[in-house]
């Protein structure tokens, strides 16, 4: 008796731009050469969103149908966050636990201190938590393409490392502090790129501005700017490998946010402080 095919492994994909998102169809077209590809994302553009489960979400599933991988698929559309659409499909729509959570293909970079904001790094957060490995990949761009995903950008290699780094995690085991990993691809990189492992860089990169509106009663959204200086980047950074070096930034994440101050002297800092 021959035993039959392999199944193969089922890969989550979620994303933060929406699902209308361009880069999020290009992601499921190159994964589905890799494992059996479900789509659950917010059904608007939902960056900013960071790992947050709002209330004010309904969490309503409509199911659409999508082409990819030469196939036909339903594809879910959820009234929620990224990081509720990884739980509505591990709680609700996937009839067992994917071995993949990928997030992206995002507009723009997710570079220092700020990835806690972005929704793509939350919907891997919330893998991870739930003891599955993830991979989230981001294109950079300019900011015109982080506030609009229906603008057209070439992901074609972003899509290349999409597919290169779920192929590794799917036949690897991370560790235990590194259950997800953050890619950044840059603008203008090609399939040749070397990639590099980095760590946050400590910089903001993401500076919020003031709103411009006349009246605390007029609606208001909180713009940003892209700042930081080159020569104060890190070398091991995310931010000094894609903006000095122009190498595609692989950040292994933790879900441990606990510092790395020395607690033995911290702590006498803090009973001394206290006995003032």
């Amino acid at each position: 008796m021959t035993a039959g095919p392999a199944a193969r492994p089922g890969i989550l994909l979620t994303n933060d731009d929406g699902i209308q998102s361009a880069g999020l169809w290009a992601a499921a077209e190159a994964l589905s050469t890799l494992g059996e590809v479900t789509v659950v994302a917010p059904g608007i553009p939902s960056s900013g969103t960071g790992r947050s489960h709002p209330g004010s979400t309904s969490g309503r599933i409509e199911v659409l149908e999508r082409t990819y991988g030469g196939a036909n698929h339903p594809v879910y559309s959820v009234d929620g966050t990224p990081a509720q659409a990884v739980l509505f499909a591990l709680l609700e729509i996937l009839p067992a636990p994917p071995s993949l959570v990928v997030a992206g293909i995002n507009y723009g970079e997710n570079v220092g201190f700020g990835v806690t904001i972005s929704g793509t790094i939350g919907a891997v957060l919330e893998a991870a938590a739930a003891g599955i490995r993830a991979l989230a990949v981001s294109l950079e761009m300019p900011l015109e393409g982080h506030r609009d995903s229906k603008l057209a950008f070439d992901f074609s290699t972003a899509v290349r490392f999409t597919e290169r780094f779920a192929r590794i995690l799917l036949a690897l085991s991370l560790p235990p502090d590194a259950p997800a990993l953050k890619v950044d691809v840059p603008s203008g990189a090609t399939a040749g790129t070397p990639w590099k492992l980095t760590r946050l860089s400590r910089t903001r990169y993401y500076v919020p501005e003031r709103p411009n509106r006349k009246s605390f009663s007029d609606p208001a959204q909180i713009p940003y700017q892209i700042v930081f200086d080159p020569r104060e980047a890190e070398m091991d950074s995310d931010v000094f490998a894609l903006h000095v070096e122009r190498k595609v930034s692989v950040t292994p994440l933790s879900l441990d946010l606990t510092s790395r101050a020395d607690f033995a002297a911290l702590e006498k800092a803090l009973r001394g402080a206290g006995n003032r």
